[in-house]
């Protein structure tokens, strides 16, 4: 063996980074790459080239937190703690519970920084659902899935900070949210 392959195998293996895309209501046709003609969607279309693109996965639910409850803790809807769209007010949905195991803490244990962006609904701000408390080091965007219903909210969440968005106050539709 020579000396440079002996020092290529000394060195410990770097880890893939991992970008998941979750998109709500996205068809298979739906990306340029896939068949769509009516529009270009070149970054997706190179991520997915220079990575994994899957063909055959599938929504958890019908209805979104059970999805991503699924989705976050490999569970189908039978026997993840989530199964509907239960909501506490003024904000948020039922939380996933402080033990849940969860990729992102999964990933946070073996040396990955974790981010979620857009889209949550498993659990209020603060509560043992909460982004920061499932495994995410970043998390910027609704953490309520019925004010993510609305392309210009009254606020956004990065991680504990409420982000006011003025231009949307009094029903105006300043800053678009998405």
């Amino acid at each position: 063996m020579s000396k440079s392959n002996r020092n290529l195998r000394s060195q410990p293996a770097k880890k893939p980074n991992i970008i998941y895309i979750l998109a709500d209501d996205l068809g298979y046709g739906d990306l340029s790459f896939t068949g769509q003609q009516k529009f270009k969607t070149p970054n997706i279309d190179q991520l997915a080239k220079d990575g994994m693109f899957f063909t055959q996965h599938y929504s958890g639910s019908t209805v979104c937190a059970p999805s991503r409850s699924a989705l976050m803790t490999g569970q189908h809807t039978g026997h993840t703690f989530i199964r509907g769209n239960k909501p506490i007010f003024p904000e948020g949905q039922y939380p996933l519970l402080s033990s849940a195991v969860t990729v992102s803490k999964i990933l946070k244990s073996s040396g990955y920084v974790t981010g979620a962006f857009g889209k949550w609904g498993l659990g209020n701000p603060g509560s043992t659902g909460d982004p920061n408390n499932q495994g995410f080091d970043e998390f910027y965007g609704y953490n309520c899935q019925r004010i993510a219903h609305n392309y210009y909210p009254y606020h956004l969440w990065d991680n504990q900070t409420k982000e006011t968005l003025q231009g949307n106050s009094e029903r105006k539709t300043e800053t678009y949210g998405s």
